[in-house]
């Protein structure tokens, strides 16, 4: 091993302003790796010798070495000192996946990505829940821990600046889209213009009916473009429709359409069609957002508007895989079935 040339390939990757200490030295070693500047077996320099080349801290040696340990492509041998043991550094890959929750059609976006990428790449989940807090905690708590961050953001400025701490070629942003500084890497969806499309073609069947009923949450994370289409739809076609903040238990009426983002809301609804012995598409209409296999099962089949949630999972995978930067903005497709 030339430890001279270790250290150089370490020195190099100072030039790129958006790597921490710690994210420089573990990706000096990974590349130092793939140059085959060092090799399987090789003992690697001690923390007191890579402490006086590099100028860096103890703690972030050590949390480097620690790091690349737990990648598996280190070994700590007591006494001994640090030996790479493997020259394979792709199979180790973690990836950091972090979504809203594990609703349906976020498990198809899932499972389609995890599928895709094969067995050599590690995908580690959390949850944010549009929680500020949660996001914040998770990303710092995981900055510099992952080759790769996929990110269903938070649309609040709070959390484009934390964003803003990854660095960009590591990031992907997934679902909704969000304006940060530089060039990075996005497959999101368009609400506004989708949204107002698929009532556009819904018009016709709307108007059969006597109200039309969105139930939308402020300050929630439902997307507020689709809030702006439906005023602007009801207002240029002179549809009575009204904004509800969420379904109220027991409140199901015949003659209406109504039209909500959640699908506990939709289930709610749908029982109450059930106990009031209501027929869903003849004495009322229903209208969901985000497509799943269940939705073209139940009541002869919910009509919604989505995008291809298993694409956006492939997709995403085929970042990873290939680290090829994509900017893609899905189309929303409308899916008309019985409910309306």
């Amino acid at each position: 091993m030339n430890k001279e040339k270790l250290f150089n390939e370490i020195k190099d990757l100072s030039i790129i302003n958006s790597f921490s200490k710690h994210e420089q030295l573990v990706q000096g070693i990974i590349n130092s790796l793939n140059h085959k500047l060092i090799t399987k077996g090789d003992m690697l320099p001690s923390v007191n010798e890579m402490m006086r080349e590099t100028g860096f801290a103890k703690e972030t040696i050590g949390k480097a070495y620690k790091d690349l340990i737990n990648r598996g492509i280190l070994e700590s041998k007591n006494r001994m000192g640090y030996f790479v043991s493997t020259d394979d550094t792709e199979q180790h890959l973690k990836v950091c996946l972090l979504i809203y929750a594990f609703d349906t059609f976020q498990e198809t976006f899932y499972q389609n990505f995890r599928n895709h990428l094969g067995d050599n790449i590690q995908v580690d989940v959390y949850f944010h829940h549009n929680n500020f807090n949660v996001f914040e905690s998770i990303i710092n708590s995981n900055k510099g821990q992952y080759g790769l961050y996929v990110i269903a953001p938070i649309e609040s400025k709070e959390a484009k600046d934390v964003l803003e701490q990854l660095p960009k070629e590591k990031l992907l942003i997934v679902d909704r889209y969000v304006k940060l500084k530089g060039e990075y890497s996005y497959i999101v969806q368009e609400f506004e213009k989708a949204s107002y499309n698929a009532f556009l073609e819904l018009a016709p069947r709307i108007k059969e009916f006597s109200e039309f009923v969105f139930f939308f949450k402020p300050s929630s994370a439902e997307p507020s473009e689709v809030l702006t289409s439906f005023k602007r739809f009801i207002k240029e076609f002179n549809i009575n429709g009204v904004v509800k903040n969420s379904y109220e238990a027991g409140s199901i009426a015949p003659d209406k359409v109504y039209f909500t983002i959640h699908n506990l809301e939709l289930w709610e609804m749908l029982k109450d069609t059930k106990v009031k012995g209501l027929k869903v598409g003849r004495d009322l209409g229903i209208l969901s957002h985000n497509d799943d296999n269940v939705k073209e099962i139940i009541f002869d089949g919910i009509t919604t508007f989505s995008i291809d949630f298993a694409h956006m999972g492939r997709l995403a995978a085929e970042f990873v895989l290939s680290l090829k930067p994509i900017k893609q903005v899905m189309e929303n497709k409308l899916i008309r079935r019985n409910s309306l």
